[in-house]
């Protein structure tokens, strides 16, 4: 073996000193800390990037509220529990009224709401302070059955019209105005509305409030004063079923229960002025519109864009700052860490409009707000 001239054997040794330096400095900048992270590398942070060992957790959690989000809720539980075999969630949609009653006097871990809590309850809440968490959105549909008229447009004061009672049959002035090429019936005018206190009341309504102006005089909230010869329906699948079941109904269904319970439903003329049908990439069109306020709070109602569908709203997991147990704050949060990364892309599947990442990048943080003690 002929030995290599010592010059050469100087070079090849800084050459392997060099080689080693850079893989070091290399595996320093993988291994840095969270702070050095951008907000783009957060927004896509999943459960595992936390160190959350799903398999650990073993805690029972409930909640109860929106029956807006109970088919996302449903979906989202199972995708959780398969991975975290020891935690059990329980939710109970009985509408986002009885949610925010339930986690205020901490019958439940968690409240799903498409509404806020008013400032004047604000004070009911047992545990103290509470956050928002959007976990999805959605468009609600304006459903109707009409025999003989498969495509219906609304503008929001003729729809404003139509919900308050003002409009009386399906051939009034104001529909056929919205409708110059349908052969609309004389068929008598039945509103259909959440006989529940309501996010989905509270943000249909509110949207009135916002497009129809002067044509809308019955407020917004979780319950409204409806018209006395209306019908009332337990939850959105209550909503939809009277629908189904009488010629000329008309109410609102949020967009994942009318396709499932195959209604039909109008398009509604958005601020743009264009006649927008509901649809997932219509909601997500108005969440890019959408005011984020300080507290994670959206909306989505009446936002500009042509493409935009105007009655979409947001839906939250509401919960307490201070969690009174460790383990089910343990499991609350890794729960919810999960909704805002992993399970955003089968929201569609679900029947929902997944957030933004610049959304789900502020939800993330504010999952560092929640203790146990």
């Amino acid at each position: 073996m002929v030995n290599s001239p010592p010059y050469v054997a100087t070079v090849r040794i800084k050459r392997l000193l060099i080689l080693l330096l850079s893989l070091t400095l290399l595996a320093a900048a993988c291994g840095g800390d969270d702070d050095s992270a951008s907000s783009t590398d957060k927004s896509t942070t999943t459960a595992a990037d936390k160190g959350a060992d799903l398999s650990s957790l073993s805690a029972t959690l409930n909640g109860s509220g929106s029956s807006f989000q109970n088919n996302f809720e449903l979906a989202a539980i199972d995708a959780f529990t398969s991975e975290a075999s020891g935690v059990t969630i329980n939710y109970n949609s009985v509408g986002s009224g009885q949610g925010k009653t339930d986690l205020a006097n901490q019958v439940t871990d968690f409240a799903g709401s498409d509404s806020l809590v008013k400032d004047a309850d604000k004070a009911t809440f047992k545990g103290g302070e509470f956050l928002y968490f959007p976990i999805a959105a959605g468009p609600i549909t304006v459903s109707y059955n009409l025999k003989g008229v498969d495509k219906l447009q609304l503008s929001p004061a003729t729809l404003a019209g139509i919900m308050s009672g003002t409009i009386k049959t399906w051939d009034a002035k104001e529909i056929a105005t919205d409708n110059p090429d349908a052969k609309l019936p004389s068929t008598k005018v039945t509103i259909v509305h959440r006989a529940d206190g309501s996010g989905t009341t509270n943000a249909f309504t509110s949207y009135l409030t916002k497009a129809a102006g002067a044509a809308w005089t019955l407020g917004s909230g979780d319950t409204v004063s409806w018209p006395a010869d209306s019908q009332a329906g337990q939850k959105n699948a209550g909503v939809a079923q009277s629908i189904q079941q009488t010629d000329g109904a008309v109410g609102y269904v949020d967009f994942s229960d009318a396709k499932a319970s195959n209604l039909v439903f109008a398009s509604i003329k958005n601020k743009a002025g264009k006649f927008v049908e509901p649809s997932l990439d219509a909601a997500s069109a108005a969440l890019e519109g959408a005011t984020v306020n300080d507290n994670l709070s959206l909306d989505a109602l009446d936002t500009a864009g042509a493409a935009a569908y105007p009655i979409t709203t947001p839906t939250y997991v509401i919960v307490y700052t201070k969690q009174t147990e460790a383990k089910k704050s343990a499991a609350l949060v890794a729960y919810l860490r999960f909704v805002l990364t992993d399970f955003q892309s089968q929201a569609a599947d679900a029947g929902y409009a997944k957030l933004s990442d610049a959304i789900t990048s502020k939800a993330i943080t504010q999952l560092d707000s929640i203790s146990a003690g």
